[in-house]
């Protein structure tokens, strides 16, 4: 099992920047990568970001790209998701993922090939 915890999360002005953590805890030498979703009341769930273990590849959606990083904290069991140029549409619950599987580039932004899920964190851009 793995645990996963975000913090970060807030209320910020478009055009503004916010940072997320996640740490993961418990069977980390399981993980192969680690990621973001997030979900907008009344939306479906969408793909943010996600960064593999072994490789340190790194994968984003279209809607972040250029505006938002994900990186590892060095070899600890964090994952940051560094978020610039905010716009309203990105206010979201926003989750941690991991997952145990070498994902491609294509599975990699399906949510079903996540095996734990944090309970998020809330962010909220202002117009």
């Amino acid at each position: 099992q793995v645990q996963l915890a975000e913090s970060g999360g807030g209320l910020v002005q478009a055009g503004g920047s916010l940072g997320l953590s996640c740490s993961a805890s418990g069977r980390t030498s399981s993980i192969y990568a680690m990621g973001w979703f997030r979900q907008a009341p009344g939306k479906e769930r969408e793909f943010v970001a996600a960064l593999s273990w072994t490789g340190g590849s790194t994968y984003y959606a279209d809607s972040v790209k250029g505006r938002f990083t994900i990186s590892r904290d060095g070899t600890k069991n964090v994952v940051r998701l560094r978020m610039n140029s905010l716009k309203p549409e990105d206010t979201a619950l926003y989750y941690c993922v991991s997952t145990r599987w070498a994902l491609n580039s294509i599975a990699v932004s399906t949510a079903r090939h996540y095996d734990y899920w944090g309970p998020g964190t809330q962010v909220t851009v202002s117009a």
